[in-house]
């Protein structure tokens, strides 16, 4: 799924390729992308864009009527620049806007559960972003994170998006490996040195990160986006950092990926699904 880095730097690449273009229309390509009633997509065309920004995972197109276009690419959404306009219907395919300049952009779905969607949004409307927390790398959060007296596990915490907004399991295990902190080990039980070095590690990595999405070029049109990740996604390969086997933790919709070594004292933590397996 992609996250705050990724979405930052693809907020950046779509204000460069659509800023000051004007909104020629659309093609809904998937019955269910577009989440909002009122005001109509119509209501859109003519406006020119004038900038483009990220909240959390959202990113936000602001046009000079006051309307927006925010979208969210959930769990394996994609995004495609077109140049010119392509008529067919890729698998997936959830909507196609077209502007001026003979430019489109695709919104496209790879993912069965979770799909990436839409909103076209009044002036007054925050939309889906409302009840999102603070931002990861924002001063309010760190703030929360140094006093929070929460009994859930910091791995949990970082991806509820109403906690701390833009983190998802990718950079939570990353996060996590370079602070050497459990996953499973709770907010309430760190003491006042583990949560400043979770901090700096969140801060490290998500900047990190950025870097190296904004080598891309284009929208997001890779189906994987893991290949930027130090843990995440590699269980039983080594550690980067001791040499040694990293472990996962699988649920039904995620797993959480680790090194006993490196921060869980070497402990091997229990794997529900190789749990049921062995019975």
């Amino acid at each position: 799924m992609p996250e705050a880095p990724q979405m930052q730097a693809l907020a950046e690449r779509v204000a460069e390729w659509l800023v000051g273009a004007t909104f020629e229309g659309y093609d809904p390509l998937g019955f269910t992308g577009l989440k909002t009633v009122e005001p109509r997509p119509e209501a859109l065309v003519g406006a020119a864009v004038v900038s483009v920004s990220r909240r959390a995972k959202y990113v936000t197109l602001q046009f000079d009527n006051d309307l927006r276009v925010m979208f969210h690419l959930s769990q394996a959404g994609r995004l495609d620049f077109e140049e010119p306009p392509k008529k067919t219907r890729p698998k997936g395919a959830v909507v196609r806007w077209r502007f001026s300049g003979d430019r489109a952009v695709l919104l496209r779905e790879f993912g069965t559960e979770r799909k990436a969607g839409w909103w076209v949004l009044a002036p007054d409307d925050e939309g889906p972003v409302e009840k999102l927390g603070p931002e990861a790398t924002s001063e309010a959060f760190a703030q929360w994170f140094r006093t929070a007296d929460d009994g859930r596990r910091i791995h949990t915490i970082l991806r509820d998006q109403r906690t701390v907004a833009g983190v998802g399991r990718g950079y939570a295990d990353d996060i996590l490996h370079r602070a050497r902190l459990s996953p499973y080990a709770s907010l309430k039980s760190l003491k006042p040195d583990e949560r400043e070095r979770m901090l700096r590690a969140l801060q490290e990595v998500l900047a990190e990160g950025l870097e190296r999405e904004r080598l891309r070029t284009g929208g997001l049109s890779a189906n994987k986006l893991g290949e930027h990740f130090t843990v995440h996604g590699k269980n039983g390969l080594p550690c980067p950092e001791c040499g040694n086997e990293l472990k996962r933790v699988s649920y039904e919709s995620h797993e959480v990926v680790y090194c006993p070594t490196c921060q869980t004292g070497g402990k091997v933590l229990a794997d529900r699904r190789l749990s049921r397996l062995v019975k």
